[in-house]
Protein backbone atom coordinates (compact mmCIF):
# COMPACT_ATOMS: atom_id res chain seq x y z
CA UNK A 1 0.00 0.00 0.00
CA UNK A 2 1.34 3.45 -0.85
CA UNK A 3 2.46 5.93 1.77
CA UNK A 4 -0.24 8.39 0.68
CA UNK A 5 -3.05 5.87 1.15
CA UNK A 6 -1.75 4.84 4.56
CA UNK A 7 -1.44 8.49 5.61
CA UNK A 8 -5.05 9.15 4.56
CA UNK A 9 -6.25 6.11 6.50
CA UNK A 10 -4.74 7.48 9.71
CA UNK A 11 -5.30 11.21 9.14
CA UNK A 12 -9.01 10.93 8.30
CA UNK A 13 -10.18 9.45 11.63
CA UNK A 14 -7.94 11.87 13.56
CA UNK A 15 -9.61 14.78 11.73
CA UNK A 16 -13.11 13.37 12.24
CA UNK A 17 -12.55 12.72 15.94
CA UNK A 18 -11.02 16.16 16.46
CA UNK A 19 -14.00 17.74 14.73
CA UNK A 20 -16.42 15.67 16.80
CA UNK A 21 -14.70 16.79 20.02
CA UNK A 22 -14.52 20.45 18.84
CA UNK A 23 -10.73 20.54 19.06
CA UNK A 24 -9.99 20.60 15.33
CA UNK A 25 -7.96 23.83 15.44
CA UNK A 26 -5.91 22.62 18.42
CA UNK A 27 -5.05 19.35 16.68
CA UNK A 28 -4.21 21.29 13.50
CA UNK A 29 -1.76 23.43 15.51
CA UNK A 30 -0.25 20.23 16.96
CA UNK A 31 0.25 18.77 13.48
CA UNK A 32 1.83 21.99 12.25
CA UNK A 33 4.26 22.06 15.17
CA UNK A 34 5.05 18.36 14.67
CA UNK A 35 5.85 18.99 11.00
CA UNK A 36 8.03 21.96 11.98
CA UNK A 37 9.98 19.80 14.45
CA UNK A 38 10.52 17.14 11.78
CA UNK A 39 11.72 19.78 9.34
CA UNK A 40 14.04 21.49 11.84
CA UNK A 41 15.50 18.34 13.41
CA UNK A 42 16.89 15.79 10.98
CA UNK A 43 17.85 13.62 13.97
CA UNK A 44 14.24 13.49 15.19
CA UNK A 45 12.99 12.62 11.73
CA UNK A 46 15.64 9.91 11.30
CA UNK A 47 14.85 8.48 14.74
CA UNK A 48 11.21 7.98 13.69
CA UNK A 49 12.30 6.15 10.53
CA UNK A 50 15.06 4.08 12.12
CA UNK A 51 14.48 0.31 12.00
CA UNK A 52 17.07 -0.15 14.77
CA UNK A 53 15.16 1.73 17.49
CA UNK A 54 12.28 -0.39 18.86
CA UNK A 55 8.74 0.88 18.37
CA UNK A 56 8.03 1.05 22.09
CA UNK A 57 11.18 3.14 22.62
CA UNK A 58 9.98 5.55 19.92
CA UNK A 59 6.58 5.72 21.63
CA UNK A 60 8.31 6.63 24.91
CA UNK A 61 10.38 9.31 23.19
CA UNK A 62 7.28 10.82 21.56
CA UNK A 63 5.44 10.74 24.89
CA UNK A 64 8.29 12.49 26.71
CA UNK A 65 8.64 15.17 24.06
CA UNK A 66 4.96 15.96 23.52
CA UNK A 67 3.22 15.31 26.87
CA UNK A 68 1.74 18.60 28.07
CA UNK A 69 2.61 20.33 24.80
CA UNK A 70 -0.04 18.83 22.51
CA UNK A 71 -3.67 17.88 22.85
CA UNK A 72 -4.47 14.47 24.39
CA UNK A 73 -6.06 13.37 21.10
CA UNK A 74 -2.84 14.12 19.21
CA UNK A 75 -0.75 12.30 21.82
CA UNK A 76 -3.11 9.32 21.67
CA UNK A 77 -2.90 9.26 17.87
CA UNK A 78 0.90 9.28 18.04
CA UNK A 79 0.76 6.36 20.49
CA UNK A 80 -1.62 4.28 18.34
CA UNK A 81 0.36 4.97 15.16
CA UNK A 82 3.59 3.94 16.91
CA UNK A 83 2.04 0.75 18.32
CA UNK A 84 0.95 -0.13 14.77
CA UNK A 85 4.62 0.27 13.69
CA UNK A 86 3.77 3.24 11.45
CA UNK A 87 5.83 5.90 13.25
CA UNK A 88 8.00 6.35 10.15
CA UNK A 89 4.88 7.75 8.48
CA UNK A 90 3.99 10.25 11.22
CA UNK A 91 5.25 13.21 9.18
CA UNK A 92 3.24 12.07 6.15
CA UNK A 93 0.17 11.57 8.34
CA UNK A 94 0.55 15.09 9.76
CA UNK A 95 0.90 16.46 6.21
CA UNK A 96 -2.22 14.61 5.08
CA UNK A 97 -4.14 15.79 8.16
CA UNK A 98 -3.32 19.40 7.24
CA UNK A 99 -4.35 18.77 3.64
CA UNK A 100 -7.70 17.30 4.75
CA UNK A 101 -8.16 20.20 7.17
CA UNK A 102 -7.68 22.71 4.33
CA UNK A 103 -10.22 20.87 2.18
CA UNK A 104 -12.72 20.80 5.04
CA UNK A 105 -12.28 24.54 5.66
CA UNK A 106 -12.45 25.38 1.93
CA UNK A 107 -8.89 26.69 1.78
CA UNK A 108 -6.65 26.53 -1.29
CA UNK A 109 -3.13 25.18 -0.86
CA UNK A 110 -0.77 27.37 -2.85
CA UNK A 111 3.01 27.29 -3.04
CA UNK A 112 5.16 30.16 -4.19
CA UNK A 113 8.83 29.65 -5.00
CA UNK A 114 11.08 32.71 -4.99
CA UNK A 115 14.80 33.31 -4.86
CA UNK A 116 14.49 35.32 -1.62
CA UNK A 117 12.34 35.16 1.49
CA UNK A 118 9.07 37.05 1.05
CA UNK A 119 8.45 40.21 3.04
CA UNK A 120 4.95 41.09 4.32
CA UNK A 121 3.98 43.17 1.26
CA UNK A 122 5.09 40.51 -1.22
CA UNK A 123 3.29 37.84 0.79
CA UNK A 124 0.04 39.85 0.69
CA UNK A 125 0.44 40.36 -3.07
CA UNK A 126 0.89 36.61 -3.63
CA UNK A 127 -2.07 35.83 -1.37
CA UNK A 128 -4.23 38.21 -3.42
CA UNK A 129 -3.01 36.67 -6.68
CA UNK A 130 -3.70 33.17 -5.34
CA UNK A 131 -7.17 34.18 -4.18
CA UNK A 132 -7.92 35.66 -7.62
CA UNK A 133 -6.78 32.43 -9.31
CA UNK A 134 -8.48 29.92 -7.01
CA UNK A 135 -11.47 31.87 -5.76
CA UNK A 136 -10.70 30.54 -2.27
CA UNK A 137 -8.80 31.80 0.73
CA UNK A 138 -5.19 30.64 0.17
CA UNK A 139 -2.83 28.83 2.51
CA UNK A 140 0.52 30.02 1.20
CA UNK A 141 3.53 27.72 1.37
CA UNK A 142 6.70 29.71 0.78
CA UNK A 143 9.71 28.01 -0.82
CA UNK A 144 13.07 29.75 -1.26
CA UNK A 145 15.16 28.47 -4.17
CA UNK A 146 18.13 30.57 -5.31
CA UNK A 147 18.34 28.52 -8.52
CA UNK A 148 15.39 30.36 -10.07
CA UNK A 149 17.56 33.54 -9.96
CA UNK A 150 14.59 35.95 -9.75
CA UNK A 151 10.83 36.14 -10.25
CA UNK A 152 8.51 33.48 -8.91
CA UNK A 153 6.73 30.19 -9.56
CA UNK A 154 3.18 30.00 -8.18
CA UNK A 155 1.45 26.61 -7.96
CA UNK A 156 -2.24 26.35 -7.10
CA UNK A 157 -3.74 22.92 -7.58
CA UNK A 158 -3.02 21.83 -11.14
CA UNK A 159 -2.20 25.37 -12.29
CA UNK A 160 1.28 26.85 -12.39
CA UNK A 161 2.46 30.35 -13.20
CA UNK A 162 6.18 30.40 -13.95
CA UNK A 163 7.37 33.99 -14.00
CA UNK A 164 10.92 33.14 -12.94
CA UNK A 165 14.07 34.21 -14.74
CA UNK A 166 15.07 30.58 -15.25
CA UNK A 167 11.60 29.81 -16.65
CA UNK A 168 11.81 32.74 -19.05
CA UNK A 169 15.27 31.60 -20.20
CA UNK A 170 13.92 28.10 -20.88
CA UNK A 171 11.04 29.62 -22.85
CA UNK A 172 13.47 31.69 -24.95
CA UNK A 173 15.62 28.62 -25.59
CA UNK A 174 12.55 26.72 -26.77
CA UNK A 175 11.53 29.59 -29.11
CA UNK A 176 15.04 29.77 -30.59
CA UNK A 177 15.16 26.00 -31.13
CA UNK A 178 11.82 26.16 -33.02
CA UNK A 179 13.05 29.01 -35.26
CA UNK A 180 16.11 27.13 -36.55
Amino acid sequence: MSVGRIAVRYATPILELAEEKNILDAVKADMESFKAICKESKDFSLMLKSPIIPHLRKADILKKIFTGKVNELTLGAFDIITRKSREALLEDIAEEFLHLYNIKKGLAEVSVTTSVKLDADMRKAFEKLAKDITGKEPVLNEIVDENIVGGYILKAGDRQIDDSVIGQLKELKLKFSKNK
